[in-house]
């Protein structure tokens, strides 16, 4: 049994580094030249492989772009499972905002350069916002999990994190225009507090969170 999964995990890691290679492979292609004016052939090409490789790689250009967020659900489900049962979901969201937001402080011109990738092309916007509404459920279903209704989308979970999901949204296409020159935090925040409960839909208020 040891060995099968020695096997298995070397072949997951062998693949993921492939994944990997492609991914930056079509991105540098995409800087260079535009992301409408690559095909996946000459991303094959470029990578040395065949297009069929990169197809059994990713369904399309858009996921190799976005596969650099592949691990990003994964971290906010989990800090989102972390947080104290007793905090409001509002606040607990934005604090699982944080694992989302984190990788753009560990190398800012790299995370800048894809946000601007993303914002300049119509079809990749479009694949953000489906990667957004598939991560909204998945964060909607562990809200359930928190109010000890397992398995319970009811609107008010489903709504919540999909505005918490949409705060994100707006606040790295804010973050781009400024050309990162503003705290992506801040603007989370921000963000975070105009939808507040209580607060005014609309109008910067104070949101305080402790990281």
């Amino acid at each position: 049994m040891t060995e099968v999964s020695g096997v298995t995990s070397t072949r997951d890691i062998a693949r993921a580094a492939v994944r990997a290679r492609l991914a930056q492979v079509a991105i540098e292609l995409f800087r260079r030249e535009g992301f409408d004016q690559v095909t996946a052939g000459e991303i094959a090409q470029a990578a040395g492989v065949s297009r069929s490789t990169f197809l059994r790689y990713f369904r399309n250009k858009e996921e190799a772009v976005l596969s650099a967020f592949d691990s990003n659900c994964e971290a906010a489900a989990d800090a989102l499972r972390a947080r104290p049962v007793d905090e409001d979901d509002w606040t607990a969201l934005r604090h699982a905002v944080d694992a989302l937001t984190r990788p753009y402080f560990d190398n800012l011109a790299e995370s800048l350069s894809l946000a601007r990738l993303i914002d300049e092309s119509t079809a990749l916007r479009a694949a953000r916002l489906e990667m957004l509404s598939s991560w909204h459920r998945v964060l909607a279903g562990i809200l359930a999990e928190r109010s000890g209704r397992p398995g319970d989308m009811s609107i008010g979970f489903l709504v919540s994190a999909a505005a918490a999901m949409e705060c994100l949204n707006i606040a790295v296409e804010q973050w781009t225009v400024a050309d990162g020159a503003v705290d992506l935090s801040d603007i989370v925040d921000d963000a975070f507090a105009a939808l507040a409960p209580g607060r005014g839909s609309g109008r910067r208020q104070e949101f305080r969170h402790d990281g």
